[in-house]
């Protein structure tokens, strides 16, 4: 009788499943999986409007700001140009804070030596032609005045209402950060 040993073992197992599963030539390119991907229209315009309150981070810099720059990055792999999407970026409640100058910033973060991480996103997604927003509510609660926020960020009255607007006139809403 032979004796197992785990490379007997190892050999017998590739042994047994080369031929229990002979692969054709004809269909060895096709098997990975054939569906069809789902894309976006290249000739169509978008709408959206991100609704950012959380003080939450990805990458270094804000969650929210963070996957809208994302979704400009999809809708460039799929032949959408920036110019193509009109988006909105409505940040409130914990969120406003990540629309600071350097020196607002590192006194509502407590920090006297912190720089504004999403300075240059912030900058980047204003340069693609996107509208970032901050809650005059929220910069009214904290004692911010306009001078105390990123250059060509709009200052809207709340964020709420903000929302509701841009979403009565057809924005596309994504939530959750």
């Amino acid at each position: 009788m032979l004796k197992s040993t785990p490379a007997l073992m190892t050999l017998m197992l590739a042994t047994a499943c080369a031929v229990a599963t002979p692969v054709r030539a004809d269909t060895a390119a096709a098997q990975p999986d054939a569906r069809a991907l789902v894309m976006v229209a290249k000739d169509a315009r978008y709408r959206v409007v991100y609704d950012i309150h959380s003080g939450e981070f990805a990458a270094g810099i804000s969650k929210g700001l963070y996957y809208a720059r994302g979704l400009f990055e999809a809708f460039r792999k799929q032949g959408v140009a920036a110019a193509q999407v009109d988006a909105h970026l409505v940040l409130h409640g914990d969120a406003a804070v990540m629309l600071l100058k350097d020196e607002t910033y590192q006194t509502a973060t407590g920090d006297p030596f912190a720089v504004n991480p999403n300075d240059k996103i912030v900058q980047d997604l204003l340069d693609l032609g996107v509208s970032v927003e901050i809650c005059h509510s929220a910069m009214k609660a904290k004692g911010w005045q306009a001078g105390d926020v990123l250059p060509g960020v709009t200052i809207v009255h709340d964020g709420y209402t903000r929302l509701i607007k841009l979403q009565n006139d057809g924005y596309a809403y994504i939530g959750g950060f």
